[in-house]
């Protein structure tokens, strides 16, 4: 898949194309649907196709106060827009200057001018252009001016699972993921997405605590990108996706390295009275490893309870050991030397 942070990366030659629109956080189940069709339609018609989206998100320009957690930063959610087929990503930077264009400006330089656009996939409460000003019937008037069709895709809706009959059909979204990692549901939130939900982030000093009790964590850095979960404990896989750390420019593909068995603890440790809230992993049967520095992809799987404040070290400890049983069975993960 290409991905371009600008027009001006566009190929002169690229196109015709059929492009879609959207934030795509989480690149969850309903947004996959929608691809899918958009991608089968245009391969018959011969066509090219690429997804516009944004960065940051617009809330966190025009409403930053009251702007939702992101399921996913830009590196994670471009690599999983590459796995749905498309051929390319305009990834645009989002401003205020870029939120000042009229509609027809953004259809004309973005859609027509730019991408060479045949077709236009969008949802019936597509709204575009200053102040949201354009909406699906200036789109299809746009359209019928500049020479191209535009596609109106319905909400995809469903249960999280078979057996979630008391859900009944709601449209998958990001705010329905987001809910349910709130809750700690990562189980269900998977089955809305159709893939884990994951982290990405540096791995830098902590306490060294656990090391002291014999599991020694990778504490996530606190800008780590992704929404936390509720607090709690979590089986799950660490995959080292940069082992220098260093910045990764988010259009470029992460390195590939095997997923790492995991318990995930999400929270303050309350036994030691901690006041920040953290995320760390200690990866399962690994006294040996140094991720110090190292970016890293976190995979939520299940969660196994809730945090808990115990009395002495011992019971703790007990109780980690416990833990790691349990995420050993989750993940079928077998025991593994130093």
């Amino acid at each position: 898949m290409q991905c371009w942070t600008g027009l001006g990366q566009v190929p002169e030659d690229f196109g015709p194309s059929v492009v879609t629109i959207g934030n795509f956080d989480g690149v969850h189940r309903g947004h996959r649907s929608v691809l899918a069709r958009m991608i089968d339609d245009a391969r018959t018609a011969g066509l090219a196709t690429v997804a516009i989206t944004f960065t940051p998100h617009p809330q966190r320009v025009h409403r930053p106060e009251t702007a939702p957690p992101l399921l996913t930063g830009d590196a994670d959610r471009l690599e999983l827009l590459a796995e749905t087929g498309l051929d390319a990503v305009l990834l645009v930077d989002y401003t205020l200057d870029f939120a000042r264009q009229t509609p027809e400006e953004f259809v004309r330089g973005y859609l027509v001018d730019g991408l060479r656009a045949r077709t236009v996939v969008v949802g019936r409460d597509v709204r575009f252009g200053r102040d949201n000003a354009g909406d699906l019937d200036t789109m299809r008037a746009l359209g019928e001016r500049f020479g191209f069709t535009v596609r109106v895709i319905e909400d995809v809706t469903g249960a999280p699972d078979a057996t979630a009959a008391e859900e009944g059909d709601r449209r998958w979204s990001s705010t329905w993921v987001r809910e349910l990692l709130a809750a700690g549901d990562v189980r269900a939130a998977q089955r809305v997405l159709g893939h884990p939900h994951r982290m990405r982030g540096v791995i830098v000093h902590g306490d060294a605590r656990g090391r002291e009790l014999g599991f020694p964590t990778a504490n996530l850095e606190p800008e780590a990108e992704g929404m936390v979960p509720a607090d709690g404990v979590y089986a799950g896989w660490l995959r080292v996706v940069r082992p220098d750390g260093a910045a990764q420019d988010a259009t470029a593909p992460s390195a590939a390295c095997a997923p790492l068995p995991a318990a995930i603890s999400v929270g303050t440790n309350p036994t030691f009275d901690g006041a920040q809230r953290r995320v760390e992993a200690y990866v399962l049967d690994r006294t040996d490893l140094d991720l110090y520095g190292a970016q890293v992809v976190l995979e939520f799987v299940a969660r196994m309870r809730p945090t808990l404040r115990f009395t002495d070290i011992d019971a703790l400890i007990e109780q980690m050991h416990v833990d790691v049983d349990g995420v050993r069975e989750v993940l079928g993960a077998s025991d593994a030397p130093n």
